[in-house]
């Protein structure tokens, strides 16, 4: 992989799930060494600090079937707008959170640049529920299902009517699904592997082949990887954990093999939880996956 200018971008964000702590993600993957480990790689960094977001403890409670939407949509549009800016400026873009629902600002801005990206998303979960199907009123567990231009209207607005393409949206290491959420990835022909496809064909064939479907025809390439994708083994520091995950190697693997496309435009890491880890080793995983995602390699 050739140098490249690197922007980090800390989105402190927990509105989006129950537990808290995720706020402190974008502090502990850069304590985690970050920006020494993608300057030892040969990139620049440059680091803009987090977005302004208020504590929880701060606003009126939350609404039950979507929780912080005003707050979770204000800081979209923030992160919509300097993921854009970061891209004109020809660098790429890392955001940090925070919960997933950052990715919501991360397309967003993504497709003000690029118009028809394809998105791999790393993820226990499959985040496709909308304000119809979900069960818990989490916006965290949306932000697949906006991007593709499905849920509610303020949710939707931060996109101006541009979404990613439903059939170029691939999940890599899912394994759980709630039951609408299922039917409505199917409706859309989300492709989606799952722990089964990466125990049955293994994480170099399940990465060929996630490259391939979200690649084709399309013009940019969003990384979306939720720190739950790894087995709580390896990343106990998360809020939604979920057993039989990825093993360490193999999330370094997909990385590494996204790294070897040289397609990444830009990249999430998120639900980082310092609160639930042992020693920041969570955080240091995480930062070593941005590495692996950038061109690490052992030798």
């Amino acid at each position: 992989m050739a140098a490249k200018h690197i922007t980090v971008i800390g989105v402190p964000l927990d509105y989006g799930a129950d537990r808290r702590g995720v706020d402190m993600g974008p502090s502990a993957i850069r304590y985690a060494g970050l920006h020494e480990r993608l300057r030892r790689i040969g990139h620049t960094v440059t680091d803009v600090g987090n977005l302004p977001v208020p504590v929880p403890e701060s606003r009126p409670g939350p609404h039950s079937h979507l929780k912080y939407l005003p707050e979770i949509v204000k800081v979209t549009r923030v992160l919509a707008r300097s993921v854009e800016r970061a891209l004109r400026e020809g660098t790429v873009p890392v955001v940090l959170g925070g919960d997933h629902a950052v990715a919501m600002g991360s397309i967003a801005g993504l497709l003000r640049v690029h118009r028809n990206p394809g998105i791999i998303w790393f993820d226990a979960h499959g985040d496709f529920n909308t304000d119809k199907t979900t069960p818990s009123g989490n916006i965290h567990g949306m932000p697949a299902a906006v991007a593709t231009g499905l849920g509610h209207e303020r949710l939707l607005a931060p996109f101006r009517g541009t979404f990613a393409r439903a059939d170029r949206l691939v999940y890599v290491g899912t394994r759980t699904l709630d039951p609408e959420e299922a039917e409505l990835m199917r409706a859309h022909h989300v492709t989606v592997f799952s722990m089964y496809d990466i125990d049955k064909y293994g994480m170099r064939d399940v990465m060929s082949r996630a490259l391939e479907a979200a690649t084709a025809g399309t013009d940019a390439l969003h990384i979306s990887f939720d720190i739950d994708a790894v087995d709580p083994l390896f990343a106990p520091g998360s809020g939604t954990p979920y057993s039989g995950g990825l093993t360490e190697r193999e999330a370094h693997l997909g990385l590494e093999l996204v790294a070897e496309s040289d397609l990444m435009t830009s990249l999430d890491m998120v639900e980082v939880n310092p609160i639930l880890d042992e020693r920041n080793r969570t955080g240091i995983l995480a930062a070593d996956l941005i590495a692996s995602a950038l061109g690490k390699r052992i030798y």
